[in-house]
């Protein structure tokens, strides 16, 4: 094995037989999912305490709207504002004051509490109150029937959106479901370039620190060592993905199993008549199954083999320009000076990204597919729209080509700046390295 592969299977073998890393990748699907289903869950837990709310009417035509809740209860009252404002009896949440008609003085109604008013108190209010408001509205029409003629006269539209697939086969699409797709593709490649880049700098900085780099270049090339580093920490992050997506296909097939396992036999066998024109699905089974037809419009290998494209010609361009700035610097505290440019790059990558979603083929959006510092971001937020094949394949050779040039550029850095000790060097003795002979 020659030299370079040596340095790769160390830099592999060295990160993914820690038990940091076994236990991260076994478990960060399920933090993740936990991360996003806790906080819901715990949202739709509602607090025991029952608060007390006083209403001062004095039209008398609205006490009698509001019903007690499960986190509310309205009493009536005849003690002014002035009198609560003035006793020391805190048992009160909020006082509702209504001082005139609200049809006429739609501010003729406030909440007056000592704390912040809830969302859902002020929304149940609203709530309340409009829809008598509109009934007293409508009735002041003298048209008989009037409620029964709107309510029938209202009609939800959702236009279907078809796409052409090659044989002429037609699929019902979604935006908003290639818009989400695209999405979290979008911020995995974004995490994995931030964090495996920086893995690299980091592991740069830590054998320069200790000395150790000053053994290894006596029988490794500067370059190789770089290139062995760079490779090996790409061979870790793809491991992890590669797992993380089994994972989550067995997640997702057992939540389906899990699903399905609950539907009643009777429903499944309806909707295989339904499919023969002979008996309707039920609302729920057809439902069900429309969101997962069109979930299973957005063509995934594509975008998985893309996502890979990109990440392998992201990573080595902003790996590459790590590994130069963890040579260069002799300190931690050094690299936010030469780390910030990239970063904003990234940053400015990602919003280009989401901006884009509105929008897929803009302006913004097609000249970021095709820069090589903003393309593995942005083009896997266009992805799931069906990119054309020559812009694909246009942006991944300037990727690539760019990638190659950056890898070269880092590698002349990387040689001098790695041996370098004792001064902070500037942007402009950095250029000078380039030029080293």
């Amino acid at each position: 094995m020659n030299k370079l592969g040596i340095v790769i299977k160390r830099e592999y073998l060295r990160r993914v037989s820690k038990k940091s890393f076994i236990i991260l990748t076994i478990l960060m699907p399920f933090l993740m999912a936990g991360i996003v289903a806790l906080p819901l869950w715990m949202s739709r837990i509602k607090s025991s305490e029952v608060r007390t709310v006083a209403i001062i009417d004095s039209t008398s035509k609205y006490i009698s709207l509001f019903k007690d809740t499960e986190t509310y209860r309205f009493i009536a009252t005849t003690s002014s504002l002035d009198e609560y404002r003035n006793s020391r009896d805190k048992s009160l949440f909020a006082i509702l004051s209504i001082s005139g008609d609200l049809l006429d003085n739609p501010r003729a109604a406030a909440i007056y509490s000592e704390k912040q008013i809830p969302q859902d108190l002020s929304g149940l209010i609203n709530y309340v109150i409009t829809k008598y408001l509109e009934d007293e509205k409508l009735a002041s029409f003298n048209i008989p029937n009037i409620k029964e003629i709107i309510a029938e006269s209202k009609v939800r539209f959702s236009v279907q959106t078809i796409k052409w697939e090659e044989g002429g086969r037609e699929t019902e699409s979604s935006a908003g479901i290639a818009m989400a797709v695209g999405f979290i593709f979008t911020m995995l490649i974004y995490m994995f370039i931030l964090i495996y880049g920086a893995m690299v700098m980091t592991g740069v900085q830590e054998e320069k620190t200790n000395r150790i780099v000053e053994l290894m270049v006596s029988s490794v090339r500067p370059f190789d060592l770089m290139m062995g580093k760079i490779v090996g920490i790409a061979l870790v992050g793809l491991t992890q993905l590669i797992l993380w997506g089994v994972m989550l296909v067995g997640l997702f097939i057992g939540m389906q199993v899990f699903l399905g396992g609950g539907i009643d036999p009777s429903a499944i066998q309806q909707a295989q008549m339904m499919k023969q024109g002979m008996a309707a699905a039920p609302p729920e089974l057809g439902e069900m199954s429309k969101i997962m037809n069109l979930i299973s419009s957005i063509n995934y290998t594509e975008i998985v083999i893309y996502f890979i494209l990109y990440f392998i010609g992201g990573y080595l361009l902003f790996a590459a320009l790590f590994a130069a700035i963890g040579s260069a610097v002799n300190q931690a505290e050094d690299t936010q000076q030469f780390m910030m440019p990239i970063t904003l790059l990234l940053v400015f990558a990602l919003y280009a990204g989401i901006y884009s979603m509105e929008n897929p083929d803009g302006p913004l959006a097609f000249w970021c597919s095709f820069i090589p510092l903003t393309s593995p971001i942005v083009m896997m937020m266009r992805l799931p729209f069906e990119v054309p094949l020559w812009e694909k394949l246009l942006s991944l050779a300037l990727l690539y080509a760019t990638s190659a040039g950056i890898v070269w550029l880092s590698g002349k850095i990387y040689r001098v700046g790695i041996l370098m000790y004792g001064k902070k060097p500037s942007f402009k003795e950095i250029a000078k390295w380039v030029r080293y002979k």
